[in-house]
């Protein structure tokens, strides 16, 4: 069953990267709480899905929905767009076996990515050019200037973490990547590039429904509207994506899209000019 439970904990760990033993030299930055979220979902064998949210904050707050994939290999899991769990869902997490690793796709997210490495001391992987910053200033905020430092940087070329696993990057302003599990016909776990909110959750507030239905986000098999606007994706380089061969699409935003998937998404990414 899902559990609507926000941690009663209070986000009083402090995160900052050190030089050396004792020299902290990036700003120390609270984690951010465990946000309201459901149960971990195995889709198939190994992989696990569960959906949370995130809170935009402003004055009128807006609360919202996202995802995380969990690929166990062996004993190993490796923790696919980070979401903080409260207690009884890291008991969950725990039970599936150690948090090795932590993959970061999507540069307007990220900020789980540190919990996770202080807990577990998980290695984090980025996407290359990846800038931990606040908000949406990652693009504007220089190496070196962010609050956590991953610990690889990843390319196409890059061994990774996950057997029969590649990287398609989109070489965009803050960064942005596909991962394709060569299994199952071919599965895309995606940042904020594909979409799939075809309707609004009940991780959603009210103020969040109005203006992201406005704005254009609440489609099914949708490419991130707002993605394109901040990041500036090459268009060739999105249109590729029906080059490749996958059949499944597990987005950090929507519901999993089990078969069918590039049939699905192909009207979407012709129309993009």
């Amino acid at each position: 069953m899902d559990r609507d439970i926000q941690s009663r904990k209070a986000p009083s760990e402090i995160v900052a990267t050190m030089c050396g033993d004792t020299t902290i030299c990036m700003p120390a930055r609270p984690f951010p709480p465990a946000y309201p979220h459901g149960s971990l979902r195995e889709l198939f064998p190994g992989i696990y899905f569960v959906t949370g949210s995130a809170v935009m904050p402003g004055p009128i707050p807006m609360r919202f929905s996202r995802n995380m994939t969990v690929v166990k290999q062996g004993d190993a899991l490796t923790l696919i767009g980070s979401l903080r769990l409260d207690d009884a869902g890291l008991a969950a997490l725990d039970a599936l076996g150690k948090v090795e690793h932590v993959v970061r796709l999507a540069g307007f997210h990220g900020m789980d990515d540190p919990f996770y490495k202080d807990r577990y001391g998980a290695k984090v992987w980025v996407v290359k050019g990846h800038v931990y910053a606040a908000g949406f200033d990652a693009p504007k905020t220089p190496r070196g200037q962010g609050y956590f430092e991953p610990d690889v940087e990843m390319d196409a070329t890059t061994e990774l973490p996950i057997e029969g696993a590649s990287l398609i990057s989109f070489e965009c302003t803050a960064g942005e990547a596909l991962l394709r599990l060569d299994r199952d016909g071919g599965i895309l776990v995606a940042g904020d590039s594909l979409q799939n909110w075809g309707t609004v959750d009940r991780y959603f507030n009210l103020p969040a429904s109005l203006v992201m239905r406005l704005m254009g986000f609440i489609k099914p098999h949708n490419v991130g509207p707002g993605w394109l606007r901040g990041a500036k994706p090459e268009i060739a380089r999105v249109k590729a994506i029906l080059d490749l061969d996958f059949e499944h699409v597990l987005p950090v935003h929507g519901e999993a899209v089990l078969g069918g998937a590039k049939e699905k998404y192909r009207p979407a990414i012709l129309g993009l000019s």
